[in-house]
């Protein structure tokens, strides 16, 4: 139930990891790393979990997690096609501990600092996503450094980039407080799918269930049961859209051992009943 702690190691003559992974669904658990995390996803759709944000995940799907922020991604149910990421670890001074405050690195380091919150890129990444995949082939140590520095320095001003983990409280937390809440959203990630317990939650984060509710909430923003909630309704929001199954066992499967508490929290959420979405959303995509 806790975030897992992951090793990184470099390869002989770079001074960065550079890993392409090819599985069924994708294994890594909810995990988190000193090295900050530059992540492109060949094959494969899911949902992506990033601190407490959980969105879907597609092929092309571009992020830069910062350093110990915990993170995975889930494989959808069923995949027709093996999962396939193309991976960047790097600690923040891999060139020296002042690298990045020279002037004309000023961008890059602001980008860096950006990715404590995890950076979504979207838009137009072509051309990235085509130096990221050209450095496994290149031979040349110096070269591959030039562009893995010149990939960093065209994220830095791409203008679609979307902060994923916006809690800011969580950053001004003590480390041991930043692990206390990672272990309780890794307990959400694992369970929010069958029976959740508050009193377990509380007892992962060594709390009276009083306490911890009003922790939880001064750190996230919401409240236990509306954390939990959020990650059930976007769980059942892609069921809805992807599959064809009765609305009922969707709520079920999301979490919810009671339909008419699905129907009522999900209305609450979206403004829309499961089916007035799952109509909407099929209709725009048929237009």
């Amino acid at each position: 139930m806790k975030p897992a702690f992951e090793s990184v190691t470099t390869g002989g003559g770079s001074s960065f990891v550079v890993r392409r992974f090819e599985e069924k669904y994708f294994s890594a658990p909810y995990h988190f790393h000193p090295e900050l995390e530059l992540t492109l996803i060949l094959n494969g759709s899911g949902k992506r979990y990033v601190g407490s944000h959980m969105h879907d995940y597609f092929p092309g799907d571009l992020v830069l997690l910062g350093s110990n922020l915990p993170h995975c991604w889930k494989t959808a149910e069923a995949p027709s096609e093996n999962s396939v990421s193309f991976v960047i670890h790097f600690n923040m001074d891999f060139l020296g501990k002042d690298f990045f405050q020279r002037p004309e690195m000023s961008a890059v380091l602001r980008l860096l600092k950006k990715s404590t919150y995890g950076l979504q890129f979207k838009g137009d990444t072509e051309e990235v996503k085509k130096m990221m995949l050209s450095l496994p082939g290149e031979r040349d140590f110096f070269k591959k450094l030039i562009i893995f520095l010149e990939i960093l320095h065209k994220l830095s001003s791409h203008k679609n980039c979307v902060l994923l983990n916006k809690q800011s409280s969580y950053f001004e937390l003590s480390q041991n407080d930043k692990q206390r809440i990672n272990d309780v959203i890794a307990y959400i990630v694992d369970n929010f799918q069958s029976a959740i317990s508050l009193n377990e939650a509380a007892s992962i984060a060594n709390m009276t269930s009083h306490a911890f509710c009003k922790y939880f909430k001064r750190v996230t923003r919401k409240t236990f049961l509306e954390a939990v909630n959020d990650y059930r309704i976007d769980f059942a929001t892609k069921q809805l859209i992807n599959t064809d199954k009765p609305v009922s066992e969707i709520g079920f499967e999301s979490g919810f051992n009671d339909v008419s508490n699905f129907y009522k929290t999900f209305k609450r959420r979206i403004q829309l009943s499961p089916l007035g979405y799952r109509n909407m959303v099929m209709k725009k995509m048929g237009e």
